[in-house]
């Protein structure tokens, strides 16, 4: 799965996997947010792969959790789905709104190699496979935006609200739309100068 090959993703490692995910997920989102402590401990088992100042809202789904790296000060807010059926590897100080979703499954386009077939076992199986995600430092992902697999997002980008990410969108642009293409370069002219900090 990982080396993105068609698998079975009915296989019995792989479903316990995902059902220990989506037990822990459940359990993440029926807390408060004052139950920081659990929620904590909750993150560690389900997403261990992370930097300091790691943050997610919730509500939360993943489909494995262990196969996804966070940099530091990452955060999410509401409904933040990740399938990481291949890998996904967020950078540093990345910053993504509500219902944002990182989907790295791929299905074969020929029905035939799509359809559920019964195997020897009696059981019905599947065919699927995954491209890996990457996003780099310093990017924010507006709400409603949903990136696919195969694709890289460079460092210091923007994505707009409801973009659909198909394609690489290359270091430091503003990029938008359904598919989301980069719309110009980000520079110091749109420093804004809050606080001082910038001019």
């Amino acid at each position: 799965m990982l080396a993105g090959k068609l698998y079975d993703a009915s296989d019995a490692e792989l479903s316990a996997l995902r059902r220990a995910a989506h037990a822990l997920c459940l359990r993440y989102n029926q807390l408060s947010e004052e139950n920081t402590q659990e929620r904590r401990e909750i993150l560690e088992r389900l997403a261990p792969n992370h930097g300091n100042g790691f943050y997610i809202q919730g509500p939360l789904a993943m489909d494995y959790g262990c196969f996804t790296t966070f940099g530091d000060g990452f955060y999410a807010n509401f409904n933040l789905t990740i399938l990481d059926c291949a890998p996904v590897e967020i950078g540093k100080n990345v910053m993504l709104g509500p219902n944002v979703s990182l989907l790295t499954p791929m299905h074969p386009l020929c029905w035939s190699e799509r359809n559920p077939t019964r195997g020897k076992d009696g059981a019905f199986h599947s065919l699927e496979y995954a491209k890996p995600i990457k996003i780099g430092d310093n990017c924010w992902i507006a709400g409603n935006v949903t990136i696919c697999g195969g694709t890289v997002i460079g460092s210091g980008c923007v994505i707009g609200a409801g973009s659909v990410v198909t394609r690489s969108i290359p270091d430091g642009y503003l990029a938008a739309g359904n598919p989301c293409r980069p719309i110009r370069p980000i520079t110091e002219d749109d420093l804004m100068g809050i606080d001082g900090r910038n001019r």
